[in-house]
């Protein structure tokens, strides 16, 4: 007598799927998906007996309505290529139009009491100034956009802040209609606050330490922020006052430390990582900028702050490495400009290097951090306006 194995339910074979396409755990991708039976269909089955109705749902033989893979993390200009490799695998056993593919961003669970509207803080940092930190702050920004996210960027450099010039709006100021609260700058469909926006361009902030934290810390609760799924945080250099207090007293989900290969960069990166471990702030991993230098005319590649330092870095702390990106002159010129280059140059290859960055950092936060217990709770809604670019 021969005996058959009966097929795993379609969910279990879809999570297998997805499970090799991301390189992870079956258990995880599992919670992705979910099937749905259509509803005359449902009911016609429980007519006619609930000997057949539960054989349907044990053995799956009668077609889906949808299937769903709801990721959470953001990955918008992947998911045609998701969807076309899982119904490749499952060899017809799924229309196109009964596969849908979509993403959610959860709440991350944090010690601090969240902030009104934002569902994840995201502090960029090193522990060095001149390595690219604001840059790479505001191109992941509007990278993490392009992935189907509701970003904000939020400036805590208070002695040197560089949003406004990056974003274009450097004479633009946020009102408040109450003088207690004030409404986020827009531009290009990112929301932004920084001290820059508050004291003239020229002025100089002479702050002491605790002076600067306690602004810093008004900007973020004293802002009527939209609901974001990601407020990313340019942290200015270093691993004092301000960034204890951003680590300490604000809601951070995560970090993401920024470096260079070079070594002066790497042994400032570290310390970075290590006060985000002392005061319990998960880091996601390492964006390595200006890995290497590449020829226009001839396309070789020079290593000109050294090679591999920020995957060595990684390695050493068990961190991925999100991302290695270029050292390319339309980078700063784009900066410089106020024309972010995902907004002016969204087809270009040093985009796409920012969107895969993105994505792995939104996954790996997905995969770190467990969703707050209460997820709603602190969403209040959008009926808040936005201050369009000046």
């Amino acid at each position: 007598m021969f005996f058959s194995r009966k097929a795993k339910p379609l969910i279990d074979r879809v999570a297998a799927i997805l499970a090799s396409y991301f390189s992870i755990e079956a258990d995880i991708t599992v919670k992705w998906c979910a099937d749905k039976l259509d509803s005359d269909r449902a009911i016609g089955d429980k007519k006619a007996g609930s000997e057949k109705a539960d054989n349907t749902k044990a053995d799956h033989e009668t077609p889906f309505n949808t299937f769903t893979i709801n990721l959470p993390f953001c990955y918008k200009t992947q998911q045609a290529t998701i969807k076309a490799y899982v119904l490749e695998a499952l060899k017809g056993e799924l229309t196109e139009q009964q596969l849908i593919v979509s993403q959610h961003i959860a709440s991350g669970e944090t010690k601090n009491t969240a902030v009104n509207n934002i569902k994840n803080i995201i502090a960029v940092a090193s522990g060095k100034g001149g390595v690219g930190k604001s840059t790479t702050s505001i191109n992941l920004a509007f990278a993490l956009m392009q992935e189907g996210a509701r970003v904000g960027i939020l400036d805590a450099d208070i002695y040197g802040p560089s949003v406004p010039i990056m974003l274009g709006n450097t004479d633009a100021h946020p009102h408040s209609t109450d003088n207690k609260h004030m409404q986020p700058l827009s531009a290009h469909g990112l929301v932004a606050n920084s001290i820059g926006y508050l004291v003239p361009q020229e002025d100089a902030a002479v702050w002491r330490g605790p002076m600067a934290s306690r602004a810093l810390k008004q900007l973020i609760d004293e802002t009527l922020w939209p609901v974001l799924d990601y407020l990313i945080v340019d942290m200015p250099p270093g691993t004092g006052d301000i960034q204890l207090t951003m680590a300490q007293q604000v809601p951070l989900t995560a970090a993401v430390v920024v470096t260079t290969p070079q070594d002066l960069a790497l042994a400032d990166a570290q310390k970075g990582i290590s006060m985000f471990e002392k005061v319990g702030v998960p880091v996601l991993g390492l964006v390595e900028n200006m890995s290497y230098y590449q020829c226009r005319a001839c396309g070789n590649k020079d290593y000109v702050f050294s090679k591999d330092g920020g995957e060595i870095l990684a390695e050493r702390h068990g961190l991925p490495l999100l991302g290695q990106l270029p050292l390319d002159i339309t980078v700063r010129e784009h900066a410089d400009a106020g024309t972010p280059l995902l907004v002016s140059s969204p087809e270009s290859p040093l985009s796409e290097s920012y969107r895969e960055a993105a994505r792995a950092l939104s996954m790996q936060l997905a995969l770190t951090v467990s969703p707050r217990t209460q997820q709603n709770k602190h969403i209040k809604g959008d009926p808040i306006g936005v201050n369009s670019k000046l």
